[in-house]
Order: structure tokens, then C-alpha cells, then sequence
């Protein structure tokens, strides 16, 4: 975790169980019991996928909680019983399904929620606007933040961004990829993910790459504005401290922990 005089920046990747990771990240006959603790040693977050796929249990959430070290944050991919449905507003009660389920055995490590959307959904302005109504800014005490990820091309008009300003939700940023890039700044954290490893790079990505993305995470750590990065709205650095989740995506999966841990020693 790299701290400065503003916001921290957390750097990780999806999950830690990868069958192409044992051997290559994690140490050989490491049991797999212990390859969370192992990544936690070396990553400062991780982005759960599972809980996109399904419920966890409260003691997996609590386990996960007692394993990592202190200053560890997990972010979580909210429900796709949540997402994946036609009228978003009638998704208040899976919403507070997720929210109540355990993930608050997380603790202080709980970081954001994220809600991804499929490709295929389209931008409906009052139905979206109902969905993040419906997103608790707090659970038992606990302040919640959320972060949506949008997939499709409509979602690329400033009614959106500024819908999601003003609830004070962030937008996935997508690098690498063939999503739309929409890198507009709309919360009090940024969240990134990248997904352009290649096998062909040690560490997933070239070290120029590696500069430009530890570059981005404190620009945006420290208020300032990224270059080369596609934004709906013209973009003004407000000196404002953030805190940054940039996650390793996709791409050549067996070197993305790699190319995390090479951010981390550059954001260092």
C-alpha cells in the first residue's frame, strides 16, 4: 500500500485460486489452504469474484478477514442476480440480500462494492437513477462504497457521469480492453481495472506500461489528471486525496500477479 500526503493506492487482482499460479506465483508445494495468505503478503488488495457468482458464507468472509494482514482492503463484486435483470429499481431486496449476508465480517478490510453490468445493458437513465437509490451509503454503522462497471456504449453521456457524481458513486475504469473507457473521476475513490497482460512480458506488461498505469494511480492518488486517459467531460485536477483500487484483469491471467506487484514497487 503506498501512502502519500492524500489518498492511499491498493493494487491487486481477481481472486487468489489459479491453478497457473501454483508454481509460477505461488511457491511450490504451498498448500492451498495458505495461498490467500501467501497473496496478501504480496499484493496490498484483492477483488473477489465469487461473490458475483454466488453467496458466501458469513465464516468464509470472517476467515478471509483473519488471514490477511492489517491494512489489507477486499473489494467485492456485488450480485449478478442483482445486475442481470431487466427493471434495475426492482433490485432493492437482492441488494439488501448481498449487503446483510457476511460481508460485513470483512471489517475495516471491506472496500468497495462493485456492480458489474453485462455488455448488452443498455443506459436507462431513470431506471439507473432508481438502482443507485437503492445503494446503502451505510450498513450497521459500516460506510459503504460503491463502484459501478458499465459495459456498454451508451453509458458514454455526460447524464451519466454526472448522475453518478451526484450520488457519489465511482466508474469502473477499463484499461486495455475493448470496453468503453469512461475515466471521468465521479467519487471520493478511483477504480480501475486493467486487463492487457500478455504472455510475452515477464510481468504482464512492458515496463513503459507499468510506468504509465503506477503513474495514473498517483495522479489520481493526489487529485490530478491521468494522461491518456478517455474521459465523457473535460477533466480539471482538484488537489483532492483519493483513495486508488487498481486491479490486474484478464489479459494473460498466469502474469497478472506479477504485473501487480511490479505497480506496487513503482507506486512504493
Amino acid at each position: 500500500m503506498a501512502k502519500n500526503a492524500t489518498g492511499k493506492i491498493y493494487i491487486g487482482v481477481g481472486g487468489w485460486t489459479f491453478e497457473p499460479w501454483r508454481g509460477t506465483f505461488y511457491p511450490d508445494k504451498l498448500p492451498q489452504k495458505r495461498e490467500l495468505e501467501y497473496a496478501a503478503s504480496k499484493l496490498t488488495s484483492i477483488e473477489i469474484n465469487g461473490t458475483y457468482y454466488g453467496s458466501q458464507k458469513p465464516e468464509s468472509f470472517a476467515r478471509w478477514h483473519d488471514e490477511t494482514p492489517d491494512g489489507f482492503i477486499f473489494t467485492l463484486k456485488g450480485s449478478r442476480f442483482t445486475t442481470n435483470r431487466r427493471v434495475l429499481a426492482e433490485a432493492g431486496e437482492s441488494i439488501e440480500r448481498f449487503m446483510t449476508g457476511g460481508v460485513l465480517e470483512l471489517k475495516d478490510k471491506l472496500g468497495p462494492i462493485v456492480w458489474q453490468f453485462m455488455p448488452t445493458k443498455k443506459f436507462d437513465p431513470a431506471d439507473f437513477e432508481a438502482f443507485l437509490k437503492l445503494l446503502p451509503k451505510s450498513v450497521e454503522g459500516r460506510k459503504i462504497r460503491h463502484a459501478v462497471e458499465v459495459r456498454h456504449e451508451s453509458f458514454r453521456v455526460p447524464e451519466f457521469v454526472a448522475m453518478a457524481r451526484e450520488y457519489g458513486v465511482a466508474i469502473v475504469i477499463a484499461g486495455d480492453s475493448d470496453f468503453p473507457q469512461i475515466a471521468d473521476v465521479t467519487a471520493p475513490f478511483v477504480y480501475a481495472r486493467i486487463m492487457g497482460t500478455e504472455e510475452k512480458e515477464k510481468a504482464g506488461y512492458s515496463k513503459k506500461a507499468l510506468d504509465q498505469w503506477a503513474a495514473r494511480a498517483k495522479d489520481w492518488s493526489v487529485g490530478k489528471v491521468p494522461a491518456g486517459l478517455d474521459a465523457v467531460s473535460a477533466q480539471k485536477a482538484d488537489g483532492k486525496a483519493r483513495d486508488v483500487f487498481l486491479y490486474v484483469i484478464s489479459g494473460y491471467k498466469t502474469h497478472n500477479p506479477a504485473a501487480a506487484m511490479a505497480l506496487i514497487e513503482r507506486v512504493g
